[in-house]
C-alpha cells in the first residue's frame, strides 16, 4: 500500500504552489511556467493514489463476496476485472512516488561545442543543434540564441541557446555527454569515413533565487564585438565577458547591440552553471546510487554514435540502437527520449527497493 506519509508531503507541496499561484504578481515571474507544470502533476498523481485506494477496496469487497453462493459468479467476475486493473495502478503508483527532479519544469540551456575532428566536429556540433531546433519545434518549444562562435567551414565552435517551455529540461537533460558521428565529409575528396565528435551540455535554468551571486565575486569586461550580429554589433563595446573568480566560471555574450542584454544573458549562463555545479557536488555526496541514473555521468562519458554508413544511431548508456538516421537529425527523437526515461525509471526503481 501507498506510504501516506509520502502522499502528505505531496499534499503540502500542492497546497504551497497553489497559495504561490493565488498572488497575482506570479505570473509576471519566470517560475509561473514551472509551478503550472508542477501543480498539474502533483494533482495527477494525488488522482492515480485516490483510485488506487478505490480500486483496492472494491477488490477487497468482492473477495468478501465469494463465500456467498448466490453471489460468488459475480464476484469472481469483478475480481478478475479488477486484479489487473490493480496491478497496473500499482505499478504506476511506484514510479509516481520516485523523488523528483525539482529542475524537470525548467527552461533548459543547451551549451554544444566542437570537439575533435577539427571543421567536421564543428559542422557536426551545428548539425545537432539543427535536430534540437527540429524537436523543438514540434514539441511546443522555443529556441533563443544566447552566444556563438562559428566554425570557419560552418557549424559551430561553441554555441549557447537557451529553451523555453514546459518541462524543457526534463525533455532534453538525458542528452549531455560526447556525441559521435561517423560519416564521410563533404570536405574529403578520397571518400574515406571519418569519426568526429561534439559535446552537448545540457543545463536548467537557475532563476535568481537558486543561485546568489555576490556581485564582489564578478569580474566584467566589454570588448567590442566580432562577427555577425547585425549593423553596429562590432563597432561598439557591446561584448561582455563576466568571470566568477571563485569558480573559475567564464561566461562571453555578444549576440546583441546592448550591452545590458549581453550582460543579462551571460549572468543567466553563469548562474546555471553554477547551479549545476551544485547539483554536481550534491550528486557527487549521494555516492553510486545517485550517479548510476541515465544522464548524471561525467560529462566526459561518450554516450551516442550516429553511424552514417550504416544508417544507425545507437546510445551506449542503455544499448539503444535504432535505424532511420536522417529522422533523428530531422529531430523525431521521442522513440530515444521514452527508452532514455524507461531506462531511468527502471534504475530508479532499482536504487529505491
Amino acid at each position: 500500500m501507498i506510504d501516506q506519509a509520502k502522499i502528505d508531503q505531496i499534499k503540502s507541496r500542492l497546497s504551497e504552489i497553489e497559495t504561490k499561484l493565488a498572488e497575482p504578481s506570479i505570473y509576471a515571474s519566470p517560475q509561473a511556467g514551472a509551478l503550472v507544470g508542477e501543480q498539474r502533476d502533483l494533482t495527477t498523481k494525488l488522482e492515480l493514489f485516490e483510485n488506487l485506494r478505490k480500486t483496492t477496496d472494491e477488490l477487497q469487497q468482492a473477495q468478501t463476496m465469494l463465500s456467498d453462493p448466490e453471489m460468488k459468479s459475480l464476484a469472481q467476475e469483478t475480481i478478475d476485472q479488477l486484479e489487473p486493473r490493480l496491478a497496473r495502478l500499482e505499478a504506476e503508483a511506484k514510479v509516481a512516488l520516485l523523488p523528483t527532479d525539482p529542475n524537470e519544469h525548467k527552461n533548459a540551456i543547451i551549451e554544444l561545442r566542437g570537439g575533435a575532428g577539427g571543421d567536421e566536429s564543428s559542422i557536426f556540433a551545428g548539425d545537432l543543434l539543427r535536430m534540437y531546433s527540429r524537436y523543438a519545434e514540434t514539441h511546443s518549444l522555443k529556441l533563443e540564441l544566447l552566444s556563438e562562435n562559428q566554425g570557419s567551414n560552418g557549424g559551430y565552435k561553441e554555441v549557447i541557446v537557451l529553451v523555453k517551455g514546459e518541462h524543457a529540461f526534463g525533455k532534453l537533460k538525458y542528452e549531455s555527454g560526447v556525441h559521435r558521428v561517423q560519416r564521410i565529409p563533404a570536405t574529403e575528396s578520397a571518400g574515406r569515413i571519418h569519426t568526429s565528435t561534439a559535446t552537448v551540455v545540457v543545463l536548467p535554468e537557475a532563476e535568481e533565487t537558486d543561485i546568489e551571486i555576490n556581485p564582489n565575486d564578478l569580474r566584467i569586461d566589454v570588448f567590442r564585438s566580432s562577427g555577425n550580429g547585425g549593423q553596429s554589433v562590432n563597432t561598439t563595446d557591446s561584448a561582455v565577458r563576466i568571470t566568477h573568480t571563485p569558480s573559475g566560471i567564464v561566461v562571453t555574450c555578444q549576440d546583441e547591440k546592448s550591452q545590458l542584454k549581453n550582460k543579462l544573458k551571460a549572468m543567466g549562463v553563469l548562474r546555471s552553471r553554477l547551479l549545476d555545479m551544485q547539483m554536481q557536488a550534491e550528486a557527487q555526496k549521494q555516492g553510486d546510487a545517485r550517479r548510476a541514473q541515465i544522464g548524471t555521468g561525467d560529462r566526459s562519458e561518450k554516450i551516442r554514435t550516429y553511424n552514417y554508413p550504416q544508417d544507425r544511431v545507437t546510445d551506449h548508456r542503455i544499448g539503444y540502437t535504432t535505424h532511420g538516421l536522417q529522422k533523428i537529425m530531422d529531430g523525431e527523437l521521442d522513440g530515444l527520449f521514452e527508452a532514455l526515461r524507461d531506462a531511468s525509471v527502471q534504475k530508479s526503481l532499482e536504487t529505491n527497493v
